[in-house]
């Protein structure tokens, strides 16, 4: 198969996928890679693999191409090939939840010296580092990254880049509990799709309304949080979108538990269990067994919600989510405190203490928690982050957490 054959099959795939015929575009797009000669069309054909394979879930496939991307990319030679294979790796990687090997690849990409594609693609790379510090609970360096890529966004007019990072910047304040911030963002997201959104891929619009849900979710405002989340099941259901699905599962499960309809929300939470264990979302699997924990405990089942902690906190440990291991020991703590078991009690209060600590999740300047309640945060530049009313009282010149941090005495 010749250079232009390639590039009409490719083309014939795109056409394919768009019109969610998705088996039949795979199969075209395969048929190119055993194929065809050219290097540059299997590189190609490959990122197309890949994108598809990441949509519906196949991560350990995604995988697989990416591997055979890079190989492409060292035969053609081109350092620009070469980091758009490299982030495809560490993409693949932060599905599945590797993310000491994301963070490894983006370091690798970052290092490469290409021209100005490489460069573009920093902000994507700054993103997916970024996600996977967050997914360690890392959250300065995770702030650090997602503020470089919405930088990266702006400078080269990449609404695109700019929705997804709006999406994860979302998650970062929900799970460090500024639920204001956590709305804003994907609203921000929402308006972009609004306003320039007529060619994307709707997969922008669902993401946008899913994070949304999910922040209306923990306002309490869980009429707009069903609203959000059946535009984006009813968009990931159409185009396949499994990885979707089941986050749009957890969260219906996670609005029934709000309304205290435990009933509901058991059925939803196996379902999007089912598929997180399908496609390797060990992530979302945490998230699930944390509802189903707190499922139990509504219906006073302790000892089966300390079955459903002990599963998460083998897949947290594994993943190394330290905010899932702090969240696991806070439902300990009141279930021994329910049963009376002292010594226990004791022990997840001090790991608790522990979690706190290493996320460095208290505010540098009154001392107080971060995370334990719905707070306004405000990041200084260095993206250490504190109470805003700390600030707006105290003032800074300068972060008291950098100045704390260069002062500690060194190893001797």
């Amino acid at each position: 198969m010749g250079q232009d054959q390639t590039k009409q099959q490719i083309e014939k795939g795109l056409h394919l996928y768009q019109s969610n015929q998705t088996e039949k575009a795979l199969r075209v797009w395969m048929r190119v890679l055993e194929k065809s000669a050219d290097p540059a069309g299997r590189f190609r054909v490959l990122g197309c693999l890949i994108t598809a394979h990441a949509e519906m879930g196949r991560y350990k496939d995604m995988l697989k191409f990416a591997v055979v991307q890079i190989d492409t990319a060292r035969e053609l030679e081109d350092p620009d090939y070469l980091t758009e294979s490299y982030l495809n790796l560490a993409r693949s990687n932060e599905k599945l939840c590797e993310f000491q090997k994301t963070i490894s690849y983006c370091k690798t990409c970052l290092n490469m010296q290409g021209t100005t594609r490489s460069l573009q693609l920093n902000g994507q790379v700054s993103l997916s580092m970024g996600n996977a510090f967050l997914g360690l609970s890392i959250f300065q360096k995770a702030l650090e990254c997602f503020e470089k890529a919405l930088r990266y966004a702006h400078n080269n007019d990449d609404k695109m880049l700019e929705c997804r990072v709006c999406c994860s910047l979302g998650n970062f304040y929900t799970q460090i509990k500024d639920y204001e911030k956590a709305l804003f963002f994907p609203c921000k997201a929402a308006e972009l799709v609004n306003d320039y959104g007529k060619g994307w891929s709707l997969k922008y619009r669902a993401m946008s309304q899913y994070h949304m849900a999910v922040a209306y979710r923990k306002l309490g405002r869980l009429a707009d949080a069903m609203d959000c989340c059946e535009e984006s099941m009813k968009i990931a259901l159409q185009h396949g979108d499994r990885p979707l699905q089941a986050l749009c599962l957890l969260c219906f499960a996670d609005i029934h538990r709000s309304r205290k309809d435990v009933q509901t929300a058991f059925p939803r939470y196996d379902s999007s269990m089912s598929i997180m264990t399908e496609i390797g979302n060990r992530l979302g699997l945490i998230q699930v067994l944390l509802g189903v924990t707190k499922c139990w405990m509504i219906q006073k089942e302790l000892d089966k919600a300390l079955e459903s902690i002990e599963k998460a906190q083998e897949l947290a440990e594994g993943l190394g989510n330290k905010l899932g291991l702090l969240k696991l020991h806070c439902l300990c703590e009141r279930i021994y405190r329910t049963k009376e078991q002292q010594r226990e009690l004791r022990d997840h209060v001090v790991k608790f203490h522990e979690c706190v600590e290493e996320m460095e999740l208290y505010c540098g300047m009154c001392g107080e928690s971060i995370g334990e309640k719905n707070n306004q945060l405000q990041a200084l530049p260095c993206s250490h982050f504190f109470h805003l009313k700390c600030l707006q009282t105290n003032g800074t010149r300068g972060c008291p957490n950098c100045r704390r941090l260069s002062v500690k005495p060194g190893y001797v």
